[in-house]
């Protein structure tokens, strides 16, 4: 059983309805463009076999009319030979005539009127199958979007990630060993006599904060 059951389902249809109650919502756009493509096939169909109709029709309805002046012809050849009764016979074929010929044309505007509400119909199925295949791409965009972010998501949560960040750890620590190695070396050299004064001047720097610092909490003492 499909999702609609006749062609006014598919005009009134709320398709943001029906995507937000499907489970599967891709699945769900994807049947929905098929049975509008499956319907939209069948009105054209039936499109055709009505402009068909609609042909024979008029070639009826030409045939009718020529009867029509075929009889006046003969009911004025009869006339014209003094055979009044022949004349009113064909009057009589000739009105025959006349009212087939608007029978079929009351049924050819009736065929037109239908040609026309099937264009109708036919315009408002591929409106709607034209927002349903725009929605499907927009639903297919949003779960290769979706899906893409889990696999990072996943990526990020696995141990793959700590182990590598444990690695860089590692290497740093390394790192970090070579350079004290490289420091150690610096410290067994003499120092320079900059070094000495710099140490002198440092020295002092200390010695006059330490005095300054017994000075102040000596007055905060007093």
């Amino acid at each position: 059983m499909g999702i609609f059951s006749r062609f006014a389902d598919i005009v009134n249809s709320n398709l943001s309805a029906l995507l937000d109650k499907a489970e599967d919502p891709e699945k769900m756009v994807r049947l929905i463009i098929q049975e509008m493509e499956d319907t939209l096939v069948e009105v054209r169909s039936t499109s055709a076999k009505v402009l068909a109709e609609k042909k024979e029709m008029l070639r009826r309805v030409e045939r009718a009319e020529r009867q029509v002046e075929e009889w006046q012809a003969k009911a004025e050849l009869a006339l014209d030979k003094s055979r009044e009764d022949l004349a009113k016979a064909a009057l009589v074929e000739k009105q025959k005539a006349g009212e087939l010929v608007d029978a079929l044309k009351h049924e050819l505007i009736n065929i037109e009127e239908q040609i026309e509400r099937l264009k109708e119909e036919i315009g408002q199925l591929q409106e709607k199958l034209n927002d349903a295949r725009a929605r499907q791409k927009t639903i297919i965009m949003r779960k290769q979007t979706a899906s893409s972010r889990l696999d990072v998501k996943r990526q990020l949560d696995s141990s793959k990630i700590d182990q590598a960040m444990n690695k860089f750890e590692q290497y740093e620590r390394r790192i970090e060993g070579l350079e004290a190695e490289v420091e150690s070396y610096d410290l067994g050299q003499a120092r320079t006599l900059e070094d000495e004064f710099a140490a002198l001047e440092a020295e002092d720097k200390v010695n006059q904060e330490l005095e300054a610092m017994k000075k102040k909490m000596a007055k905060k003492k007093a």
